[in-house]
């Protein structure tokens, strides 16, 4: 099977050495810190704008954000190899909170498990849901991503970071809400929800798009690579 290619005209930067290795692992740390933070406070919902949303808004847009990085400068197996380690980081986290749940609270404490439950638990129904929906929308984008770079030949990352964004994005609020709440809201309700995170999520990201190119441009000269994926097998079940 061919591999990614990389473009070998850049230069890299007269970096200590290490300093790519830190920021190869700074990188995935980063993505699944803000994976992890987005669900443990997405269960408080907000008022933004007038807008009923999760709390988790305010930062799950972020891992997208990185993993149009990763996609962009590494290549879309690097960004596979994450978030397939995000999934499983998550996996590890809700099965200690649920385990935790279960173990008896000291006589002293007894009286806050019910707010344990309340802020930690899980329903099967919405572990699955969020589940599906970070699997779908992170592949989605990254795959959108790194078809876009090639069509484009690596310019206009703007057109690609927030395209790939309105793919993905679009797909998480999609399955997610809808799997977690149809038939609990009305249908005209559910729409609404996710036309809203849709365009609050997207406009993250549009907003984000300086930020974005300081960062791509950054770690391409640090790294002295830019992956374009010509090659690549986009099947999300490989770990290579």
């Amino acid at each position: 099977m061919s591999t990614p290619t990389a473009r070998p005209s850049l230069t890299p930067s007269d970096a200590a050495p290490g300093t790519t290795t830190l920021v190869r692992g700074a990188i995935p740390a980063l993505f699944v810190t803000t994976l992890l933070t987005a669900n443990i406070i997405a269960v408080k919902p907000v008022l933004v704008a007038g807008l009923l949303v999760p709390a988790g808004i305010i930062i799950f847009p972020l891992s997208y954000l990185l993993g149009d990085v990763l996609t962009e400068v590494y290549g879309y197996a690097s960004a596979r190899r994450v978030i397939w380690l995000g999934f499983c980081c998550n996996l590890v986290m809700v099965v200690a909170i649920w385990v935790a749940g279960l173990l008896p609270a000291a006589p002293f404490w007894a009286e806050n498990q019910p707010a344990y439950e309340t802020i930690l638990g899980f329903t099967p129904r919405l572990l699955a849901a969020s589940f599906l929906a970070y699997l779908v929308g992170e592949f989605a984008n990254s795959y959108v991503l790194a078809r876009m770079k090639l069509l484009t030949g690596g310019r206009y990352l703007w057109t690609r970071t927030i395209g790939s964004t309105v793919v993905g994005q679009g797909l998480d609020s999609l399955i997610f809400i809808t799997a977690a709440f149809l038939g609990v809201f009305p249908p005209g309700d559910i729409v609404r929800a996710i036309a809203t995170q849709w365009a609050l999520k997207t406009a993250y990201e549009a907003l984000a798009t300086p930020l974005t190119y300081l960062v791509v441009n950054w770690l391409k000269r640090l790294e002295g690579i830019d992956t374009f994926d010509r090659a690549t097998d986009f099947s999300p079940f490989l770990l290579r």
